[in-house]
Protein backbone atom coordinates (compact mmCIF):
# COMPACT_ATOMS: atom_id res chain seq x y z
CA UNK A 1 0.00 0.00 0.00
CA UNK A 2 1.17 3.64 -0.92
CA UNK A 3 1.20 6.06 1.95
CA UNK A 4 -0.57 9.11 0.40
CA UNK A 5 -1.29 12.51 2.86
CA UNK A 6 -3.72 14.76 1.68
CA UNK A 7 -3.33 18.07 2.96
CA UNK A 8 -6.01 21.12 1.74
CA UNK A 9 -7.87 23.39 4.44
CA UNK A 10 -10.95 23.15 2.22
CA UNK A 11 -13.07 19.84 4.17
CA UNK A 12 -14.64 19.03 0.59
CA UNK A 13 -11.88 18.62 -1.22
CA UNK A 14 -10.42 16.51 1.68
CA UNK A 15 -12.98 14.37 1.40
CA UNK A 16 -13.10 14.40 -2.17
CA UNK A 17 -9.62 13.34 -2.79
CA UNK A 18 -9.93 10.80 0.20
CA UNK A 19 -12.71 8.70 -1.24
CA UNK A 20 -11.04 9.23 -4.52
CA UNK A 21 -7.82 7.47 -3.52
CA UNK A 22 -9.72 5.23 -1.07
CA UNK A 23 -11.59 3.82 -3.73
CA UNK A 24 -8.77 3.11 -5.52
CA UNK A 25 -7.64 0.32 -3.09
CA UNK A 26 -3.71 0.81 -3.18
CA UNK A 27 -3.83 3.69 -0.98
CA UNK A 28 -3.46 4.25 2.61
CA UNK A 29 -4.81 8.03 3.21
CA UNK A 30 -4.50 10.11 6.27
CA UNK A 31 -5.28 13.83 5.70
CA UNK A 32 -4.28 17.12 7.20
CA UNK A 33 -6.01 20.48 7.51
CA UNK A 34 -3.02 22.78 7.66
CA UNK A 35 0.33 23.06 6.96
CA UNK A 36 1.58 22.61 10.46
CA UNK A 37 -0.84 20.00 10.72
CA UNK A 38 0.97 18.23 7.89
CA UNK A 39 4.40 18.60 8.95
CA UNK A 40 3.55 17.30 12.77
CA UNK A 41 2.33 13.94 10.25
CA UNK A 42 5.61 13.64 8.35
CA UNK A 43 6.79 11.72 10.93
CA UNK A 44 4.23 10.33 12.20
CA UNK A 45 2.15 8.50 9.10
CA UNK A 46 5.71 8.93 6.84
CA UNK A 47 3.77 9.10 3.52
CA UNK A 48 5.22 7.73 0.34
CA UNK A 49 3.50 10.99 -1.48
CA UNK A 50 1.67 13.87 -0.93
CA UNK A 51 -0.87 15.88 -2.28
CA UNK A 52 -0.72 19.79 -1.29
CA UNK A 53 -2.80 22.60 -1.86
CA UNK A 54 -0.79 25.94 -2.64
CA UNK A 55 -3.35 28.49 -1.16
CA UNK A 56 -4.24 27.21 2.27
CA UNK A 57 -4.56 29.96 5.64
CA UNK A 58 -1.40 31.01 7.80
CA UNK A 59 1.41 28.71 6.30
CA UNK A 60 0.87 28.38 2.17
CA UNK A 61 1.72 25.69 0.33
CA UNK A 62 5.21 26.89 -1.11
CA UNK A 63 6.38 27.59 2.45
CA UNK A 64 4.82 23.90 3.58
CA UNK A 65 6.64 22.30 0.11
CA UNK A 66 9.95 24.26 0.85
CA UNK A 67 9.68 22.93 4.79
CA UNK A 68 8.94 18.75 3.59
CA UNK A 69 12.33 19.03 0.95
CA UNK A 70 14.21 20.40 3.95
CA UNK A 71 12.77 17.83 7.30
CA UNK A 72 11.41 15.15 4.98
CA UNK A 73 11.85 14.85 1.28
CA UNK A 74 9.06 12.73 -0.09
CA UNK A 75 7.53 13.34 -3.68
CA UNK A 76 4.84 16.06 -3.57
CA UNK A 77 1.75 16.64 -6.20
CA UNK A 78 0.87 20.23 -5.86
CA UNK A 79 -3.23 20.78 -6.52
CA UNK A 80 -3.35 24.08 -8.27
CA UNK A 81 -5.93 26.15 -9.94
CA UNK A 82 -6.36 26.48 -13.62
CA UNK A 83 -4.83 30.34 -13.40
CA UNK A 84 -2.30 32.60 -14.35
CA UNK A 85 -0.87 33.18 -10.75
CA UNK A 86 -1.67 29.32 -9.92
CA UNK A 87 0.50 28.17 -13.00
CA UNK A 88 2.82 30.83 -11.40
CA UNK A 89 2.92 29.37 -8.24
CA UNK A 90 3.10 26.05 -9.18
CA UNK A 91 5.97 26.69 -11.56
CA UNK A 92 7.68 27.90 -8.55
CA UNK A 93 6.87 24.67 -6.13
CA UNK A 94 8.25 22.03 -8.98
CA UNK A 95 10.99 24.64 -8.54
CA UNK A 96 11.37 24.02 -5.20
CA UNK A 97 11.46 20.41 -5.68
CA UNK A 98 7.72 19.13 -5.85
CA UNK A 99 7.36 16.51 -8.37
CA UNK A 100 4.14 17.11 -10.13
CA UNK A 101 0.93 18.87 -9.99
CA UNK A 102 -3.00 18.52 -11.14
CA UNK A 103 -5.06 21.76 -11.68
CA UNK A 104 -8.48 21.58 -10.00
CA UNK A 105 -10.94 21.49 -12.19
CA UNK A 106 -13.03 25.02 -13.15
CA UNK A 107 -16.86 25.21 -11.71
CA UNK A 108 -18.18 23.46 -8.67
CA UNK A 109 -15.18 20.55 -7.76
CA UNK A 110 -17.67 18.12 -6.72
CA UNK A 111 -19.35 18.35 -10.09
CA UNK A 112 -15.51 18.77 -11.82
CA UNK A 113 -13.42 15.69 -10.03
CA UNK A 114 -15.04 12.80 -12.04
CA UNK A 115 -13.30 14.30 -14.78
CA UNK A 116 -9.34 14.22 -13.68
CA UNK A 117 -10.33 11.34 -11.40
CA UNK A 118 -7.89 8.91 -13.51
CA UNK A 119 -5.39 11.42 -14.55
CA UNK A 120 -4.84 12.61 -10.99
CA UNK A 121 -4.42 8.62 -9.65
CA UNK A 122 -1.98 8.04 -12.17
CA UNK A 123 0.29 10.98 -11.53
CA UNK A 124 -0.33 10.14 -8.07
CA UNK A 125 1.26 6.84 -8.43
CA UNK A 126 3.47 8.01 -10.64
CA UNK A 127 4.93 10.53 -8.55
CA UNK A 128 4.70 7.85 -5.11
CA UNK A 129 7.88 6.12 -7.37
CA UNK A 130 9.76 9.36 -8.49
CA UNK A 131 13.45 10.12 -7.91
CA UNK A 132 14.51 13.00 -5.52
CA UNK A 133 17.50 14.74 -6.18
CA UNK A 134 19.91 13.15 -3.83
CA UNK A 135 21.59 16.74 -3.65
CA UNK A 136 18.29 19.08 -3.86
CA UNK A 137 18.45 21.31 -0.23
CA UNK A 138 21.38 19.29 0.69
CA UNK A 139 22.99 21.82 2.76
CA UNK A 140 19.79 23.01 4.14
CA UNK A 141 19.32 19.47 5.46
CA UNK A 142 23.07 18.94 6.78
CA UNK A 143 22.28 22.40 8.96
CA UNK A 144 19.00 21.17 9.71
CA UNK A 145 20.53 17.83 11.29
CA UNK A 146 23.74 19.31 12.67
CA UNK A 147 24.28 18.10 16.31
CA UNK A 148 22.05 15.83 16.12
CA UNK A 149 24.04 12.84 14.12
CA UNK A 150 27.09 12.46 11.75
CA UNK A 151 25.47 13.24 8.27
CA UNK A 152 27.49 11.87 5.45
CA UNK A 153 26.52 13.82 2.02
CA UNK A 154 26.00 11.04 -0.48
CA UNK A 155 28.98 10.05 -3.21
CA UNK A 156 28.13 11.81 -5.90
CA UNK A 157 27.21 9.46 -9.04
CA UNK A 158 29.49 9.57 -11.67
CA UNK A 159 27.91 10.59 -15.21
CA UNK A 160 28.15 8.20 -17.99
CA UNK A 161 28.15 8.47 -21.62
CA UNK A 162 26.33 5.43 -23.48
CA UNK A 163 26.55 6.36 -27.16
CA UNK A 164 25.44 3.73 -28.91
CA UNK A 165 25.64 5.11 -32.97
CA UNK A 166 28.67 6.92 -34.34
CA UNK A 167 26.69 8.05 -37.28
CA UNK A 168 27.92 11.57 -38.74
CA UNK A 169 24.95 14.16 -38.83
CA UNK A 170 24.04 16.61 -41.50
CA UNK A 171 21.84 19.27 -42.35
CA UNK A 172 20.33 18.91 -38.98
CA UNK A 173 16.84 21.23 -39.25
CA UNK A 174 15.66 21.24 -35.73
CA UNK A 175 15.48 20.04 -31.79
CA UNK A 176 12.28 18.38 -31.11
CA UNK A 177 12.05 17.75 -27.22
CA UNK A 178 9.15 15.87 -25.59
CA UNK A 179 8.73 16.31 -21.95
CA UNK A 180 6.25 15.43 -19.11
CA UNK A 181 6.55 14.78 -15.38
CA UNK A 182 9.45 17.11 -13.82
CA UNK A 183 9.62 18.50 -17.02
CA UNK A 184 9.71 22.60 -16.17
CA UNK A 185 12.96 22.32 -13.97
CA UNK A 186 14.88 19.96 -16.61
CA UNK A 187 13.78 22.35 -19.08
CA UNK A 188 15.58 24.92 -16.86
CA UNK A 189 18.72 22.95 -16.63
CA UNK A 190 18.60 21.73 -20.14
CA UNK A 191 18.07 25.27 -22.23
CA UNK A 192 19.85 27.37 -19.93
CA UNK A 193 22.66 26.34 -20.66
CA UNK A 194 22.47 26.44 -24.51
CA UNK A 195 24.83 29.65 -25.60
CA UNK A 196 23.18 32.50 -27.62
CA UNK A 197 24.80 31.61 -31.12
CA UNK A 198 23.07 28.07 -31.00
CA UNK A 199 22.35 27.48 -34.42
CA UNK A 200 18.92 25.64 -34.43
CA UNK A 201 15.54 25.89 -33.45
CA UNK A 202 13.97 24.33 -30.78
CA UNK A 203 10.88 23.03 -30.34
CA UNK A 204 9.05 21.79 -27.36
CA UNK A 205 6.08 19.53 -26.19
CA UNK A 206 5.71 20.27 -22.40
CA UNK A 207 2.50 18.22 -21.09
CA UNK A 208 0.58 21.22 -19.57
CA UNK A 209 -2.50 22.80 -19.71
CA UNK A 210 -3.25 26.06 -21.98
CA UNK A 211 -3.07 28.38 -18.58
CA UNK A 212 0.46 27.38 -17.42
CA UNK A 213 2.47 27.28 -21.04
CA UNK A 214 2.50 31.13 -20.94
CA UNK A 215 4.05 31.35 -17.20
CA UNK A 216 6.43 28.34 -18.39
CA UNK A 217 7.67 30.43 -21.59
CA UNK A 218 7.98 33.48 -19.68
CA UNK A 219 10.24 32.05 -16.94
CA UNK A 220 12.80 29.90 -19.38
CA UNK A 221 12.79 33.17 -21.39
CA UNK A 222 14.01 34.85 -18.26
CA UNK A 223 17.14 32.20 -18.02
CA UNK A 224 17.66 31.43 -21.53
CA UNK A 225 20.64 33.11 -23.48
CA UNK A 226 17.90 32.30 -26.61
CA UNK A 227 14.72 34.05 -27.24
CA UNK A 228 11.58 31.85 -25.49
CA UNK A 229 7.90 31.71 -26.51
CA UNK A 230 4.62 30.01 -26.34
CA UNK A 231 3.04 29.28 -29.81
CA UNK A 232 0.09 30.66 -29.90
CA UNK A 233 -0.34 31.47 -33.79
CA UNK A 234 1.65 30.49 -36.80
CA UNK A 235 4.96 31.21 -37.28
CA UNK A 236 8.15 31.16 -39.31
CA UNK A 237 10.35 28.64 -37.92
CA UNK A 238 13.42 30.68 -36.56
CA UNK A 239 17.22 29.31 -36.14
CA UNK A 240 18.47 30.12 -32.95
CA UNK A 241 14.72 30.21 -31.31
CA UNK A 242 12.94 27.84 -28.44
CA UNK A 243 8.93 27.09 -29.06
CA UNK A 244 6.80 25.99 -26.24
CA UNK A 245 3.47 24.46 -27.29
CA UNK A 246 0.61 25.62 -26.26
CA UNK A 247 -1.45 23.21 -23.63
CA UNK A 248 -4.38 21.56 -24.22
CA UNK A 249 -3.25 21.93 -28.02
CA UNK A 250 -0.84 20.24 -30.25
CA UNK A 251 2.36 21.58 -31.31
CA UNK A 252 3.07 20.96 -35.05
CA UNK A 253 5.93 21.72 -38.25
CA UNK A 254 3.58 22.87 -40.97
CA UNK A 255 5.05 24.50 -44.61
CA UNK A 256 3.72 27.86 -45.96
CA UNK A 257 5.16 28.33 -49.60
CA UNK A 258 9.07 27.29 -48.62
CA UNK A 259 8.89 28.09 -45.33
CA UNK A 260 8.69 25.82 -42.43
CA UNK A 261 5.81 27.42 -40.11
CA UNK A 262 5.73 26.28 -36.37
CA UNK A 263 1.94 26.56 -35.33
CA UNK A 264 -0.67 25.30 -32.12
CA UNK A 265 -3.44 22.71 -34.19
CA UNK A 266 -6.70 21.66 -32.01
CA UNK A 267 -5.77 18.66 -29.97
CA UNK A 268 -5.46 15.05 -32.04
CA UNK A 269 -6.51 11.84 -30.64
CA UNK A 270 -3.98 11.16 -28.50
CA UNK A 271 -3.73 10.88 -24.34
CA UNK A 272 -1.60 14.04 -23.39
CA UNK A 273 -0.82 17.08 -25.21
CA UNK A 274 0.90 18.99 -26.50
CA UNK A 275 1.46 15.48 -28.20
CA UNK A 276 4.62 14.50 -28.72
CA UNK A 277 4.47 11.90 -30.84
CA UNK A 278 2.51 14.75 -33.25
CA UNK A 279 5.08 17.16 -32.97
CA UNK A 280 7.67 14.39 -33.98
CA UNK A 281 5.71 13.57 -36.81
CA UNK A 282 5.36 17.00 -38.22
CA UNK A 283 8.60 18.00 -38.20
CA UNK A 284 9.56 14.63 -39.69
CA UNK A 285 7.32 15.08 -42.58
CA UNK A 286 8.31 18.72 -43.28
CA UNK A 287 11.60 18.93 -42.12
CA UNK A 288 12.53 15.22 -43.09
CA UNK A 289 13.77 12.89 -40.61
CA UNK A 290 17.42 13.12 -41.07
CA UNK A 291 17.14 17.05 -39.99
CA UNK A 292 15.87 16.27 -36.85
CA UNK A 293 17.61 15.71 -33.01
CA UNK A 294 14.81 14.02 -30.82
CA UNK A 295 15.51 14.12 -26.89
CA UNK A 296 13.03 12.40 -25.08
CA UNK A 297 13.08 13.30 -21.49
CA UNK A 298 11.05 12.83 -18.13
CA UNK A 299 7.59 11.79 -17.98
CA UNK A 300 5.12 9.21 -17.43
CA UNK A 301 3.76 7.31 -20.15
CA UNK A 302 5.17 6.33 -23.95
CA UNK A 303 4.31 9.41 -25.73
CA UNK A 304 6.78 10.23 -28.59
CA UNK A 305 8.98 6.88 -28.25
CA UNK A 306 7.11 5.48 -31.13
CA UNK A 307 7.88 8.14 -33.31
CA UNK A 308 11.22 9.12 -32.36
CA UNK A 309 12.13 5.44 -32.79
CA UNK A 310 10.81 6.17 -36.71
CA UNK A 311 12.82 8.85 -36.98
CA UNK A 312 15.81 7.51 -35.77
CA UNK A 313 15.57 4.71 -37.90
CA UNK A 314 14.94 6.87 -40.89
CA UNK A 315 18.13 8.59 -40.59
CA UNK A 316 17.51 11.35 -37.93
CA UNK A 317 19.44 11.04 -34.38
CA UNK A 318 17.81 10.77 -31.51
CA UNK A 319 18.72 11.35 -27.15
CA UNK A 320 16.70 9.97 -24.36
CA UNK A 321 17.64 11.12 -20.52
CA UNK A 322 18.80 8.58 -18.55
CA UNK A 323 17.66 6.88 -15.36
CA UNK A 324 19.46 8.06 -12.83
CA UNK A 325 18.46 11.91 -13.49
CA UNK A 326 14.71 11.55 -14.88
CA UNK A 327 12.09 12.12 -11.67
CA UNK A 328 9.95 9.55 -13.94
CA UNK A 329 11.66 7.19 -16.61
CA UNK A 330 8.53 6.17 -18.70
CA UNK A 331 8.60 8.48 -21.46
CA UNK A 332 12.78 7.72 -22.56
CA UNK A 333 12.70 4.19 -20.75
CA UNK A 334 10.27 3.70 -23.46
CA UNK A 335 12.53 4.66 -25.88
CA UNK A 336 15.39 3.04 -24.75
CA UNK A 337 13.62 -0.08 -24.68
CA UNK A 338 12.27 -0.22 -28.31
CA UNK A 339 16.22 0.57 -29.35
CA UNK A 340 15.29 4.35 -30.69
CA UNK A 341 17.50 5.91 -29.04
CA UNK A 342 21.18 6.92 -30.77
CA UNK A 343 22.74 7.85 -27.07
CA UNK A 344 21.43 7.90 -23.42
CA UNK A 345 22.60 10.74 -21.20
CA UNK A 346 22.70 12.07 -17.90
CA UNK A 347 20.10 15.71 -17.89
CA UNK A 348 23.37 17.70 -17.31
CA UNK A 349 24.85 16.11 -20.52
CA UNK A 350 22.24 16.79 -23.03
CA UNK A 351 22.96 20.77 -23.28
CA UNK A 352 26.60 20.33 -24.04
CA UNK A 353 25.69 17.21 -26.23
CA UNK A 354 23.82 19.50 -28.62
CA UNK A 355 25.84 22.20 -28.53
CA UNK A 356 28.78 19.74 -29.87
CA UNK A 357 26.57 18.60 -32.73
CA UNK A 358 25.50 22.20 -33.83
CA UNK A 359 28.35 23.99 -33.04
CA UNK A 360 31.32 20.95 -33.23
Amino acid sequence: MTRLLIVDDSPLMRKLLAGIFSDAGDFEVAVARSAAEALQQLSVFLPDVITLDIHMPGMDGLDCLDRIMVEHPCPVVMVSALTEEGATETLEALALGAVDFIAKPRGPISLGMDDITDVLIAKVRAASHARLPRTKRLTERVRLQAGQRKFAAPKPVAKSLRRRSGRRLVDIGAVVIGVSTGGPPALDRLLGTLPHDFPWPVLIAQHMPASFTGPLARRLDRGCALPVSEVTAPAVLTPGHIYVGRGDADLIVSKRGSAPMVMPAPPGNYLWHPSVERLVTSAADVLGPERLVGVLMTGMGTDGAQALAQVRAQGGHVVAQDEDSAVVWGMPGALVASDGADCVLPLDDIAPYLVGLALG
